[in-house]
């Protein structure tokens, strides 16, 4: 049995679904690699919003699939760009996802890290303002019991006349921080509001602004996450870190390299990709664990193309793609999205997104996600 499913010049192609899904069981953390998945989160369909509403979560949803990543060993990463953090998800929403979130973790021993951003600032605002939005948004995340990521932030990029601006703020938010912090370098192919960050648009220049927060306050950085799609890049960060903190990888495109590494060093993860690779992506890293890298990457290796099909420009719209699987996968009963994002790709992209992934054996009933791919496509007036 095929299924006809859309092309990108217009016309259709028989694809033959797969009948069974890769075997992937739970299992406990790793021991070679931090390993988190930035986690989406599940809308309720049924509440009565618009666009411009704030968020209605399904917040038992919401919740199982983080169940879910951390019955394989993942870690959680919180109110990231994933959850659509600026994208739908206002800061109220992720407050509560926060609270939430963390709670759920303690139950269940789950290792959580949360967001901390400015997003509670709507309008222009001055350093001091963007300061003491993130100290707000710090001390929620360290009293929920859950280690802080440092996320860029819109205000700041909007605030800041040069590097010594990020170097007062950043430089302020970790001397009070209470634990070392994640601090998370998120370009502007994800963010366009977050071009120039750290002070420049020559990312030679930036790199070194960002060195140089980390150098004068190394005991509170337990690691760095750079999403700048550019594996040498990050490489090249990643040897210049102060001994002790981590690189974690947030490159979509170039993961199963830089986790592999090289003899002079690895990134962890903490991946947006990862939330609907996790079981996959959970069996290549015990793969890892063994010190066996080949086999790791001949289970990974193949997962580039539905990350790169899923990040492709305008790559934040890489949301879209990852709540589509989550429904085909029979992680949720819907297909729709805080903020209405489901709208932000086309019938082609979820097609072919369907096709990776079933190909990669992502689904746990196939048939299941066969006959939802069905259902959209009917609603596009494609009859099988």
């Amino acid at each position: 049995m095929t299924i006809q499913l859309p092309d990108f010049q217009g016309g259709f192609r028989a694809y033959e679904p797969r009948k069974e899904p890769l075997a992937a069981t739970p299992g406990t953390p790793f021991t070679s690699r931090t390993v988190f998945s930035a986690a989406h989160v599940v809308a309720d369909p049924f509440a009565d919003v618009s666009p411009d509403s704030p968020a209605a979560v399904d917040w038992d949803a919401t919740l199982a699939f983080r169940r879910h990543l951390w019955s394989h060993g993942l870690g959680v990463a919180e109110a990231m760009d994933t959850a659509q953090r600026g994208m739908g998800l206002d800061w109220a929403g992720a407050a509560e996802l926060i609270r939430r979130s963390a709670a759920e973790a303690k139950s269940v021993g789950g290792l959580i890290a949360c967001g901390v951003g400015t997003d509670q600032l709507t309008g222009p605002a001055t350093l001091a303002e963007v300061q003491a939005a993130y100290e707000e948004q710090l001390a929620l995340v360290e009293e929920s019991g859950a280690q802080a990521i440092l996320m860029a932030s819109r205000a700041l990029a909007a605030a800041a006349k040069g590097p010594e601006d990020y170097l007062e703020v950043y430089g302020h938010l970790l001397r009070q921080s209470a634990e070392p912090v994640v601090l998370h370098w998120l370009g502007p192919m994800f963010d366009p509001a977050l071009e120039g960050y750290w002070g420049s648009s020559d990312l030679d220049a930036a790199t070194d602004t960002f060195l140089e927060v980390i150098a004068a306050h190394p005991d509170k950085v337990d690691g760095i996450k750079v999403s700048l799609l550019e594996a040498r890049r990050e490489i090249d960060i990643r040897r210049r870190l102060p001994q002790g903190v981590r690189c974690y990888t947030g490159d979509d495109f170039n993961y199963p390299e830089l986790i592999a590494g090289d003899d002079q060093g690895f990134s962890h993860a903490l991946l947006g990709i990862f939330d609907p690779l996790g079981p996959l992506a959970a069996e290549a890293v015990r793969v890892l664990d063994t010190g066996d890298a080949k086999g790791f990457r001949e289970l990974l290796d193949p997962t580039v193309e539905l990350s790169r099909h899923l990040f492709q420009a305008p790559t934040r719209f890489y949301k879209t793609g990852v709540v589509f699987l989550a429904w085909l996968a029979g992680h949720q009963s819907h297909f729709t999205m805080v903020g209405g994002l489901q709208s932000a790709r086309s019938l082609p992209h979820f097609a072919r997104a369907y096709e990776l992934a079933d190909g990669l054996g992502l689904f746990p009933d196939p048939k299941l996600a066969e006959e939802r791919m069905k259902n959209l496509l009917s609603l596009y007036g494609v009859n099988q």
